[in-house]
């Protein structure tokens, strides 16, 4: 009786664990999307970075924010003052300014600076081919990134190129994301 209700309980809470983001390297998405087209959406923070935990926090634990980016992107975690080597189309990005021994701010990576990435956190969304569409910048919960996450999924973004078009987008936008 007791190792029945042990594995009831085991079953019972493994079907409450959370979702969570399925995030990857820069590396291992455009791999991916050689075998499987799909857009891309990049974390861009900093270990010292407050909005950037909070967003983590708030935003990326939330189960709807992550299934809707699990299923729409390929998730990538990236390191602005990191060290990971980076191939974007045939380029490589590296931080050879990078001090181990600093402690906070570091240098920021080349595909950071490639990006123009001025502030952190910062999304940034690639569409099925690897190609930069848009960047947002700023801590976002997860009613102000749904809009966002929504538009550039189902190529919304292609069809909205005035500040006209953006503006009544964003008023007949119907969310469902909850804080």
């Amino acid at each position: 009786m007791r190792l029945v209700l042990t594995v009831l309980l085991c079953v019972f809470t493994l079907g409450l664990q959370a979702q969570e983001i399925e995030w990857m390297t820069m590396n291992e998405a455009l791999e991916a999307q050689k075998k499987n087209p799909k857009k891309i959406m990049v974390d861009v923070y900093t270990k010292w970075c407050g909005p950037c935990k909070l967003m983590d926090k708030n935003t990326f634990k939330k189960e709807e924010v992550a299934q809707f980016v699990n299923d729409n992107y390929y998730a990538v975690k990236f390191n602005a003052e990191g060290t990971e080597t980076i191939n974007y189309h045939g380029r490589i990005f590296e931080n050879p300014d990078f001090d181990p021994k600093k402690r906070g701010r570091n240098y920021a990576h080349q595909f950071t600076t490639a990006l123009k990435v001025r502030g952190y956190p910062t999304i940034v969304f690639f569409d099925d081919q690897g190609s930069l569409i848009q960047q947002i910048a700023g801590y976002r919960t997860p009613s102000q990134i749904e809009i966002y996450l929504k538009m550039i999924a189902n190529d919304d973004y292609k069809t909205l190129t005035t500040k006209a078009a953006w503006e009544e987008y964003q008023q007949d936008f119907q969310g469902e994301f909850i804080d």
